[in-house]
């Protein structure tokens, strides 16, 4: 039988559960240093990188939906990490930046979310480390065409 279907060998379900494994341990610590959910880390991470940044593009940088990201942001908000802003381009949508206090918060987390790659791939030669990176490249790529 050899179109039978294997869970253990299926890449979908062994990514997603391979996510999902990685998720949850920076997860509970992301939670547990700075009181942050994955989906909030993101947003403070796209924003960094990115600037005022409507919401919408925000769903598109993270592959988040809609409703994610403005729980996130509405989270973030009213912590004083995030602020809205009205969107020039679009007067039917705001846009979301980064306060003084986010700013600051992204400081202090980006070089956890660095200790924390790095404790993953510890296992990990550098060559097989960017054999991963260009693997995952080209799978992106080819789920994206």
């Amino acid at each position: 039988m050899a179109d039978r279907l294997r869970l253990d060998r299926f890449l979908p379900y062994r990514l997603s559960v391979t996510s999902n494994l990685v998720s949850d341990r920076i997860a509970s610590a992301y939670q547990a240093l700075f009181g942050l959910s994955v989906p909030e880390w993101r947003l403070v991470a796209v924003l960094a990188e990115a600037g005022p940044i409507a919401p919408v593009a925000l769903g598109e940088r993270t592959r988040m939906d809609k409703v994610t990201v403005s729980r996130a942001a509405t989270a973030l908000v009213a912590r004083r990490l995030l602020a809205r802003m009205p969107n020039a381009g679009d007067r039917r949508s705001h846009l979301l930046d980064l306060t003084g206090a986010g700013r600051a918060l992204y400081a202090r987390v980006a070089p956890e979310a660095l200790k924390l790659e790095r404790e993953l791939l510890a296992s990990f030669t550098s060559a097989e480390v960017a054999t991963l990176d260009a693997l995952l490249r080209k799978l992106e790529a080819a789920a994206t065409s």
